[in-house]
């Protein structure tokens, strides 16, 4: 699976452009609406949405001394909230009916946080926690194709083509209806390549760091991989791909994966996906819990110790936040139960402190809020592990933190009752248009969770922020277009997707997109 804020060149660049787009449709909703709503007793005081960046980073009150029970009791914070709110004659409804997930602690205070410093002892520490012990080679001369791998493919597409598959990876055509894979032409490159190709792939070990030379890909002179490095380990568990990004600075990932070596054609589209969004959702691409369960011959106990036992090598205190289902499929048809090839349990690891835990949600955290910005951002610290039948099949660490001091000691809240308030009255504000577009839209926020998130303010400085409380509102929605035809439903039920996010202390929205 393929992770990251701004290191993915498929999929993740779209979702960044959709995220910018809302972003921008979210601000000139709020300016359109800012007349109309100057005469409405529910009108705070304040502006909810400030500009961005601008006053990110501050000192907030202290509530002292005071002396309230839990967190609980002291804000107001019920065991579960329910209402359902219309608008636009019924084009717009939010259909709250949610749990209220409060930690079980007294305060809660803000703490500075900065991006761990990338040198070879984070290197080695990460690699030592995965991998203790064993031998890495070069990915570059590893995975140079062989004889023996040009034959394989020749042989596999001129099976296709003997189906009657002309298209097996799904290019389409172009626009004078040609298709645009040419399979006879892909064999007949594989056949040459068979002349010169070696027999066997050279293994060339390597320690894993930044600074590795390597030859070019025409073989006339070395090059350096100055801020990435790209290896494979061979294990009793079987083989990886072990990677490190740190191109995207202050942010860098460590990225492992499972080879598998039962696909019968690896030039196929395959990936990990998490299960949640496609266990809620209807059509084509749902996948039920028993289907995933019956791909699944592993215990959620037997996993998760697998899983801990690995991340508290790292020695950074991560605890395990919550857990998804996962999905490996394979075809350019997407995700679904045809598709599905394995599965596994997909566990999320996450900070905590003095009791409140940094809140896990879909969002990287690592957005700009225009494509013409030359800001540098920093995504959020994410720790996350897929463990399937035969052990650990994907990791994913991004931007670990560096905890610093406590900023304000027993940060002063808003109650309960207020951040509702401000929920409600911006969940109609972001979506005032949006019969514009769809001829209704209904959501269903089924998790409302107050924990920590990062902020910063990328204008002043990309690498220092504060943690600060914040309440995340999560679950799903169901919408139709203009014409009445379905554009999908989604229950929301195991949704990480917040929303909407509030700072817990002075009520101002957080973008998690752009993680301020």
């Amino acid at each position: 699976m393929e992770y990251g804020c701004r290191f993915y060149q498929i999929g993740f660049i779209f979702l960044e452009v959709v995220m910018r787009k809302q972003v921008l449709a979210v601000l000139v909703c709020v300016n359109a609406l800012a007349m109309s709503l100057a005469g409405c007793e529910k009108t705070p005081e304040e502006a909810i949405v400030r500009e961005k960046g601008a006053d990110s980073i501050k000192e907030y009150e202290s509530a002292g001394g005071e002396e309230k029970g839990t967190l609980r009791e002291a804000l107001g914070a019920p065991e579960h909230y329910k209402n359902e709110a219309s608008y636009e004659d019924g084009g717009l409804v939010i259909d709250t009916d949610a749990d209220v997930v409060v930690p079980e602690a007294d305060t809660v205070n803000t703490y500075t946080v900065s991006a761990k410093e990338v040198n070879q002892d984070l290197i080695d520490t990460v690699t030592e926690a995965f991998f203790p012990g064993e031998k890495f080679y070069h990915r570059y001369s590893y995975d140079i194709q062989t004889k023996e791998d040009h034959r394989e493919r020749a042989t596999q597409l001129k099976k296709y083509k003997a189906e009657g598959n002309l298209d097996p990876y799904e290019y389409g055509r172009d626009e004078n209806g040609n298709l645009q894979f040419d399979i006879d032409g892909q064999i007949e490159r594989e056949e040459e390549a068979i002349e010169t190709a070696p027999e066997t792939a050279e293994k060339r070990e390597v320690t894993p760091s930044f600074g590795i030379a390597y030859e070019s890909e025409k073989g006339e002179a070395e090059e350096v991989d100055t801020d990435y490095f790209g290896g494979v380990v061979e294990t009793a568990d079987g083989i990886y791909s072990y990677s490190i990004s740190y191109s995207m600075k202050p942010d860098v990932q460590f990225t492992i994966e499972r080879r598998r070596e039962d696909l019968v054609d690896p030039f196929l589209f395959s990936s990990w996906t998490e299960a949640a969004y496609l266990m809620d959702s209807d059509g084509e691409n749902h996948i039920s819990e028993e289907q995933i369960q019956s791909k699944l011959n592993l215990s959620f106990e037997d996993a998760k110790k697998t899983a801990e036992e690995k991340i508290d090598r790292l020695g950074w205190d991560l605890k395990l936040y919550s857990w998804d289902y996962a999905v490996f499929c394979v075809g350019e048809g997407g995700s679904n139960a045809e598709n599905m090839l394995d599965a596994g349990y997909q566990f999320y690891f996450s900070r905590e402190l003095d009791g409140v835990p940094v809140t896990n949600t879909m969002e990287y955290g690592g957005g700009l809020e225009d494509m013409d910005s030359t800001l540098e951002p920093w995504c959020y610290e994410r720790c996350e592990m897929i463990v399937g039948d035969d052990g650990i099949q994907s990791v994913n660490i991004l931007s670990p933190y560096e905890i610093g001091e406590v900023q304000t000691a027993n940060v002063k809240l808003l109650d309960f009752d207020q951040v509702i308030g401000i929920y409600e009255q911006m969940m109609e504000v972001m979506n005032a248009d949006i019969t514009k577009y769809e001829a209704h839209r209904k959501y269903h926020i089924r998790r409302i969770t107050l924990g920590y998130t990062r902020i910063y303010d990328p204008t002043k400085d990309n690498d220092t922020g504060l943690l600060v409380p914040a309440w995340d509102f999560f679950g799903g929605f169901d919408s139709a277009d203009l014409d009445g035809t379905s554009l999908g439903k989604n229950t929301g039920e195991h949704s990480t997707q917040s929303f909407l996010t509030i700072n817990a202390i002075d009520g101002t929205v957080i973008d998690r997109g752009l993680g301020y």
